[in-house]
């Protein structure tokens, strides 16, 4: 009989504690209590139905109210009512489901002795589908992290067990030594029966003389304690002794015993097992004999149980696997589907946006030109052609002043190259800030000063070309509106840079102006809005004229 050997008091208490909540508010207590002990110690597998499917619930209202801690002790107790009933693999599943909500539990430190138990349960999983060094292994595992002898004690002796089961005594007393060594830090008198019990079946196969004396003590606790269950293993292993040791009339006496020990308990489980004790006492060989096909039968057929189930279980898993892949590439391709329409929708909108943006741009820079056109086209008729007609009528006039004509020629080349400066492209040179101030003097003379603040300081080599190229050109339209219109004296242009972004300040002492349409100024402004800066202009009649550039 492979029984839970692990105290379930840390679970009813904490089941107690956690169980009445408000989904379960109608569960009194004392139902509570019934539908655990129908688990921990039942009277039938209908019980143990009912309390499964109880538990089933509340670990899903569990799970919704993010109580972690409450859901593992669910699936623990579920885990433990599957394997009584006899649904290994479901009780195998549960208990894994458990280990991987530890697993991705924050605080999973904190539930090293739900670990702990469910190991434990999984080892008993495991000797029961005779998958023995696998049970072996879990117990091990959960040893490691055992934090108490009592703990360690009962799995210890939960691992002899296994060994017996393998037939090898010798491991198994190894073990059973080392729990009774550990029960001297422990004050568990029925858990130091426990192993004096298994200790003493264990050396009575190896003829170790302390065998009977393990036994009888072993009895004597269980007694004293009423410890009913467990004293008919008692019982049943001094009965085993006596009878393998041909003392008949003590081994009756135990059979005896543990036979009113089972009808006492009212137990199908336990009344079949006493009645095997007369059989095997009997002597008879032919009835030893059929108890042993029986057995091996029994055997057989529990094996080609698990088998099945084992096959069904697989099945179903995979079955419920392949549901899960299914349902994993419809997500897949549903997300697949949403990439490729929002790609193509961004694709399509910044097709969009780019052929819109360059249609404007190539829209601005025509207009651009036409304008430059405009006020070339209007500059060279106001500046040179009226001065070409006035002097083809001093000549058709009998002008024959030549020093007047070829100064008049002169001045006409002058506007001319004047024209063609301000329009031709610009080679910049490395030192921008000597070519600027080339530039401002060129506009200096007797009547005009021109002076400049921090221009030598500007670190022109952080800024582009076409930037520097802009400068060049709007410096140059205000030096030569200002030579033109403001009848200025002196003028000051003011540098300043902070990172890549420039201001430059310009003022002179003209006669200033109402600005309404900016008429020569609209260019300047167009290329300084070209290159995402700012230009503005401030003048009055009389109190000169200033602009300010940002790039």
């Amino acid at each position: 009989m492979k029984k839970n050997q692990l105290s379930f008091l840390y679970f009813f208490i904490l089941g107690l504690f956690l169980f009445p909540k408000l989904s379960f508010s109608q569960q009194s207590k004392d139902s509570v209590a019934l539908l655990y002990q129908a688990i921990v110690s039942p009277n039938s597998s209908s019980n143990i139905s009912q309390a499964i499917n109880f538990y089933s619930h509340k670990k899903e209202e569990d799970l919704k109210q993010k109580d972690t801690t409450a859901a593992i002790i669910d699936l623990r107790l579920i885990a433990m009512g599957e394997f009584k009933i006899g649904n290994i693999y479901d009780s195998e599943s549960t208990v894994v489901k458990a280990l991987n909500l530890i697993d991705s539990y924050s605080k999973k430190d904190t539930l090293i002795e739900n670990r702990k138990a469910l190991y434990n349960q999984l080892g008993q999983i495991y000797r029961e589908l005779n998958d023995y060094n696998k049970a072996i292994e879990i117990y091990n595992l959960s040893l490691s992290y055992s934090t108490s002898f009592s703990d360690s004690i009962t799995l210890i002796n939960n691992k002899a067990n296994v060994y017996k089961d393998l037939g090898n005594y010798e491991k198994a007393a190894e073990n059973l030594t080392l729990a009774h060594k550990l029960m001297k830090r422990s004050n568990d008198s029925l858990k130091l029966a426990m192993v004096l019990d298994n200790l003493g079946r264990v050396q009575s196969k190896l003829g170790n003389p302390n065998a009977l004396s393990n036994l009888n003590r072993a009895l004597q606790i269980r007694e004293r304690k009423n410890d009913v269950s467990k004293t008919y293993s008692s019982y049943k292993n001094l009965a085993l002794y006596h009878f393998s040791n041909n003392n008949m009339k003590e081994a009756q006496l135990y059979t005896d015993k543990a036979y009113k020990i089972a009808l006492q308990l009212n137990s199908l489980i336990y009344l079949e097992n006493a009645l095997s004790l007369y059989v095997i006492i009997s002597g008879d060989q032919k009835i030893l004999e059929y108890k042993n096909v029986t057995d091996s039968i029994a055997k057989q057929k529990q094996l080609a149980q698990n088998k099945n189930a084992l096959l069904k279980y697989n099945f179903e898993k995979e079955r419920k696997k392949t549901m899960e892949e299914r349902l994993e590439k419809e997500q897949q391709k549903k997300e697949k589907i949403i990439y490729f329409s929002l790609a193509l929708f961004i694709l399509l909108t910044s097709s969009y946006l780019i052929i819109t943006l360059r249609q404007k741009h190539k829209k601005e820079k025509i207009i651009q030109v036409h304008t430059t056109e405009t006020r070339i086209s209007k500059k060279v008729h106001d500046e040179v052609a009226n001065d070409v007609y006035q002097l083809m009528a001093k000549i058709q006039g009998n002008n024959n002043d030549k020093e007047k004509l070829l100064d008049d020629l002169e001045n006409i080349y002058n506007k001319t190259r004047d024209i063609s400066k301000e329009n031709n492209a610009i080679e910049i040179e490395e030192n921008f800030s000597g070519q600027l101030n080339d530039l401002l003097l060129n506009y200096q003379s007797e009547k005009v000063s021109i002076a400049t603040r921090n221009i030598s300081k500007m670190d022109w080599v952080s800024i582009s070309e076409i930037k520097k190229a802009t400068v060049f050109r709007v410096l140059q339209e205000l030096m030569t509106n200002m030579k033109k219109y403001s009848e200025a004296s002196a003028v000051v242009l003011s540098f300043q840079q902070v990172g890549k972004k420039i201001t430059i300040e310009y003022t002179d002492n003209g006669k200033g102006c109402i600005i309404k349409n900016k008429n020569g100024l609209q260019n300047a402004e167009n290329r300084i809005h070209a290159i995402k800066g700012t230009i503005t202009f401030d003048s009055e009649p009389g109190k000169g004229f200033k602009s300010k550039i940002n790039i």
